[in-house]
């Protein structure tokens, strides 16, 4: 059995190593910042109550889970903590109607949205606030998500990849004096990398009452399969980074996914993704 209302992502990082997922579910609140190990989490929207795995997510707005008939599904972590309260079954379930098309029109009905809306750009984006501006936390070329409808959560709409016909329609900065920076073509998968650490630093995160920790590189190239010099970029300082006690100054190679995705409040444009295999430089 399928159902219509799951968001299937198009794309996504997966979180297929256990300590990683479970490191992410103690950055969204799922799981207790002492957890060792993971539960069953459970998905009660749209008047179901079933098991789900979490399996990846596509950024800090929208993990991706499995239902058991292996459906997968965009949803933002905040529903999903909540739905794992025991009272939320019942809520749920009596809030959703057996025809939405019969229930009267009230301030808390789901208004549709258009493809043509999703990707519409602001007409005054100076006036965005600074918190919830997507420069912050994401790149426009890779994803957004924004969650709309009723106050419980029950309906969750995952806004996909931005088109190119949004991004080139966005107002150009009138800075227009300064350089463009150099476009670079970031390969799939993992590659090797080395980078220089430069600085260790703190992010806001929404889900949680203590500030994400994340590690600045410098002089960050990928030598293999391609020589591509990237300049700057970021990753969080995992259970697995501390290990390596990494100071600044120390020169690293590892292999990683790295992505085009700017740090919170920083000019730092890319992300590299589970770093494995690292090793100080002498």
């Amino acid at each position: 059995m399928t159902y219509a209302f799951m968001i299937e992502p198009q794309d996504f990082i997966a979180l297929d190593n256990e300590d990683e997922l479970i490191e992410k579910c103690q950055e969204w609140g799922l799981l207790s910042g002492k957890a060792t190990k993971l539960k069953t989490f459970y998905y009660k929207g749209n008047g179901l109550n079933m098991p789900c795995t979490i399996i990846g997510y596509v950024d800090h707005m929208a993990a991706v889970i499995q239902l058991d008939n292996g459906q997968k599904h965009c949803i933002h972590p905040s529903y999903l903590k909540e739905m794992q309260a025991s009272s939320y079954s019942a809520r749920s379930i009596s809030n959703v109607g057996s025809d939405r098309s019969t229930e009267p029109s009230t301030s808390d009905t789901v208004v549709p949205v258009t493809p043509a809306e999703l990707t519409q750009t602001p007409d005054n984006p100076d006036e965005i606030p600074s918190d919830l501006d997507d420069s912050d936390d994401t790149d426009t070329d890779e994803f957004s998500s924004g969650m709309k409808g009723d106050p419980d959560g029950l309906v969750e709409e995952y806004v996909g990849p931005q088109s190119d016909a949004a991004s080139e329609a966005k107002p150009k900065a009138k800075t227009a004096s300064k350089a463009k920076s150099v476009k670079i073509d970031l390969p799939e998968g993992k590659v090797k990398m080395s980078a220089v650490v430069k600085e260790f630093t703190t992010v806001p995160n929404h889900f949680s009452d203590n500030d994400d920790e994340v590690i600045i590189y410098e002089a960050v190239t990928i030598t293999e399969p391609d020589v591509i010099d990237v300049g700057e970029a970021w990753s969080s300082h995992s259970a697995t980074v501390k290990k390596q006690e990494l100071e600044v100054g120390d020169v690293i190679t590892f292999e990683a996914k790295i992505i085009k995705k700017k740090l919170t409040r920083n000019p730092v444009p890319y992300k590299i993704n589970n770093p494995s295999k690292i090793q100080k430089e002498d």
